[in-house]
C-alpha cells in the first residue's frame, strides 16, 4: 500500500491537531444550531463505521445517501469510507424511480435517509429488504436510527486505512444530456483534486482569512463534494454551515457570513432580481456610477444578500452571462467562473486575480492539461480524472482519447493567456433548414443577461430559424395575465430580440421569442437537480405547437 497521504489521513490528523475546533454548524429548527467539533463528528463517524463493519458488508459496497445536506452527511461519508465501503449520494430532489435505479444499478447495500422534502414520494423508490438508517432530521420512518445506533456501539479506533486505487465515491451525473451514468472516483485521484481545489482557496483567500462556507448545493453534486466537503476535510479550518431551508436562506447566510460562497448561475441570477424589485435597475447603475458613494451602496447591497464578507466567490455548474459577473464585480464581489465536470471531480479550469474576464471560465488549475480537439471539442486531463464510469465499458471506450485525454463534449476556445471560453456543447448543435449548425448555449447566455428573463432556451431544428423560449424573472410571472404588464414586457422583448441578432450571424438569427406559460422547475422534469435545462423535456412539451409559432410570425409569442 503506498504511504502517500490520502484524504481520511488527513481528517485523522485534524482530529489529532484540533479536537476541539468547531467543524460543522447545524440549523435544528427556529433558529436553533448544534455545533459540531472535529473530535464529536470523528466520534460519531467512528461509532457508525464500526456499525457498517458488523454488518459483514463486502469491501467497496457501495452504501447510498438520500439527504439534504447535514451534517450527518459529512459523518457518514467518513463512516463509510473508515468501513471500508464506497459512497453513492442520491440528489435528494430524485423521484423515486431514478431513486430505485441509482441504488439497484450500483447494487446498494445500505441507504441512509436524511432530511428530506419530499420523502413520502420517493419512498417507494426503496428496494424491498434494502438496510436503512435514518439520520437526525430525517422525516419519520421505522428505520433504526442514527442516534440510537451510535448511542449503543464503541467508535472504531485507530487510522483505518484505503488503497489509493480503491473507490471512494460513485457518483451519478445529473442527466442533463439523458440517463444519469456513475462516474467512478479513486481515493488517490480525489485526494489529488482535493489538494489541488484547497490550495486554490488558501491562495485565493490569504492564509490568516478565516474560512466560512455555507453548504447548500446539493452535496450529490461533485461541484459541493469537492469544494466544499473535500477542501473542508483536507484544510481542516473550515468552519462549515447549513442552510436549514429556501425560507430562511438569508438568515443562515447572516448566521454563516462566508468568505467563500460558491453557487450556480441561476442563483446568482435570483440575487439579481431580488436586489432589483428594492432598487431599479437604473437607479442603481446611477448610484454605483458615483464615486465613494458606488462603493458605499455596493457594500450595502452585499450586506444585504448577506455576502459583504464573501472573499471568494465562485460560479460553476454552467455558463454564466458575462453581463452578471460584471454587474457583481460593480457592487465589489469580485465573482470568479469556473469549469470542471463530475468525471474530473470538479478539477478543471477556474478564474484567477491575474486570469480572469466576463465569458471566459479561466485558466486550468495546477495539474490540469487541456487541448482543443480538431473540431473544437476541449480535452482534458487532471489529477482528479475518474476512474470510469460504473458498468459502461463501452462509455469508457468512447469517452477517452488514446493518449488518455478525456472528451467534455464541450466546445471551446483558448486566447493568449490561456483562458478558456465555452462556446457551447457539442451534442447541443443543431441545424435549421438553412443547413447550419447554431450553438445554443452563447446565445442563452446573451438572453440570460436580461433583467426580464430567468431561464432561456434556443431550439428550431429543422425550421426556417431558431427560436429563443423563454421564462420571465420570478416577480413578473404572477402579473402575465395583466395588459399593461404584458404589453410593456412584449415591448421589451422585441427589443430584446432586435439586440441579440444584431451580433448573430444570419444563420443563428432568431425568428421570435416564445414566453414559457410555467416556470421550468426540478418537480416538473426541465430542470435537473443541478439547475441544468433538460432541453428534449421541454422540447418535447412544446413540439406540436411549434409549427403554429411559426405560421403566426411575431417577435414575441405567448405559449
Amino acid at each position: 500500500m503506498s504511504t502517500t497521504q490520502l484524504i481520511l489521513d488527513y481528517v485523522y490528523d485534524h482530529e489529532a491537531q484540533h479536537p476541539d475546533q468547531i467543524y460543522l454548524t447545524q440549523p435544528v429548527g427556529a433558529g436553533a444550531t448544534v455545533d459540531y467539533t472535529w473530535r464529536q463528528v470523528l466520534d460519531q463517524s467512528r461509532r457508525m463505521a464500526a456499525h457498517l463493519k458488523a454488518q459483514g458488508l463486502e469491501p467497496g459496497a457501495r452504501i447510498a445517501l438520500l439527504s439534504k445536506n447535514c451534517a450527518h452527511f459529512f459523518m457518514a461519508e467518513l463512516a463509510i469510507w473508515m468501513a471500508g465501503g464506497t459512497t453513492l449520494a442520491i440528489f435528494p430532489t430524485e423521484t423515486a424511480q431514478t431513486v430505485r435505479f441509482q441504488l439497484e444499478h450500483s447494487a446498494a447495500s445500505l441507504l441512509f435517509v436524511g432530511k428530506l422534502d419530499t420523502w413520502e414520494q420517493q419512498a417507494s423508490g426503496v428496494p424491498d429488504g434494502l438496510a436503512c438508517i435514518a439520520f437526525p432530521l430525517a422525516p419519520k420512518t421505522s428505520f433504526d436510527s442514527w442516534d440510537a445506533i451510535v448511542e449503543r456501539i464503541l467508535p472504531l479506533s485507530g487510522r483505518p486505512q484505503r488503497a489509493p486505487t480503491d473507490l471512494a465515491m460513485l457518483c451519478y451525473t445529473s442527466g442533463s444530456t439523458g440517463q444519469p451514468k456513475g462516474v467512478m472516483h479513486s481515493f488517490e485521484r480525489v485526494t489529488q483534486a482535493s489538494l489541488v481545489l484547497s490550495k486554490y482557496v488558501t491562495a485565493t483567500i490569504g492564509e490568516g482569512t478565516p474560512l466560512r462556507t455555507l453548504s447548500y448545493l446539493p452535496l450529490a453534486h461533485i461541484f459541493e463534494r469537492a469544494w466544499v466537503e473535500c477542501i473542508s476535510f483536507i484544510g481542516g479550518r473550515t468552519h462549515v454551515y447549513f442552510a436549514e431551508s429556501l425560507d430562511t436562506f438569508l438568515q443562515d447566510l447572516n448566521r454563516a457570513r462566508p468568505t467563500t460562497f460558491l453557487s450556480v448561475p441561476r442563483l446568482w441570477l435570483k440575487f439579481q432580481q431580488g436586489v432589483f424589485s428594492r432598487i431599479p435597475p437604473s437607479k442603481l447603475d446611477r448610484l454605483l456610477g458615483i464615486p465613494i458613494l458606488g462603493r458605499m451602496v455596493g457594500r450595502k447591497v452585499l450586506k444585504g444578500l448577506g455576502l459583504d464578507k464573501v472573499v471568494l466567490a465562485g460560479s460553476g455548474s454552467a455558463p454564466i452571462p458575462a453581463e452578471l459577473i460584471t454587474w457583481y464585480r460593480r457592487l465589489g464581489l469580485n465573482l470568479m467562473e469556473g469549469y470542471a465536470m463530475s468525471e474530473d471531480f470538479a478539477c478543471s479550469h477556474t478564474s484567477t486575480s491575474r486570469f480572469n474576464a466576463p465569458g471566459c471560465v479561466g485558466i486550468p488549475l495546477p495539474g490540469v492539461e487541456v487541448r482543443i480537439g480538431e473540431e473544437g471539442e476541449i480535452l482534458i486531463k487532471s489529477p482528479g480524472q475518474f476512474v470510469g464510469y460504473y458498468q459502461r465499458p463501452d462509455l469508457d471506450a468512447l469517452s477517452f482519447m488514446p493518449d488518455g485525454f478525456f472528451r467534455t463534449g464541450d466546445m471551446g476556445v483558448r486566447n493568449e493567456d490561456g483562458l478558456l471560453r465555452l462556446t457551447g456543447r457539442v451534442k447541443e448543435l443543431f441545424k435549421t433548414s438553412k443547413g447550419k449548425y447554431v450553438a445554443p448555449a452563447p446565445i442563452e447566455n446573451r438572453i440570460n443577461a436580461c433583467p426580464l428573463v430567468e431561464m432561456s432556451l434556443i431550439s428550431g431544428v429543422g425550421q426556417p430559424a431558431a427560436y429563443a423560449m423563454v421564462v420571465l424573472a420570478e416577480d413578473l410571472r404572477p402579473q402575465q395575465g395583466d395588459a399593461a404588464v404584458r404589453a410593456k414586457v412584449e415591448i421589451e422583448l422585441s427589443q430584446l430580440l432586435i439586440d441579440v441578432n444584431k451580433d448573430l450571424a444570419n444563420y443563428e438569427k432568431l425568428r421570435m421569442i416564445v414566453v414559457s406559460p410555467e416556470p421550468w422547475t426540478i418537480e416538473n422534469g426541465c430542470l435537473t437537480p443541478t439547475m441544468k435545462i433538460r432541453r428534449s423535456r421541454i422540447e418535447s412539451t412544446v413540439d406540436a405547437r411549434v409549427a403554429d409559432w411559426y405560421a403566426i410570425n411575431s417577435p414575441v409569442i405567448w405559449a
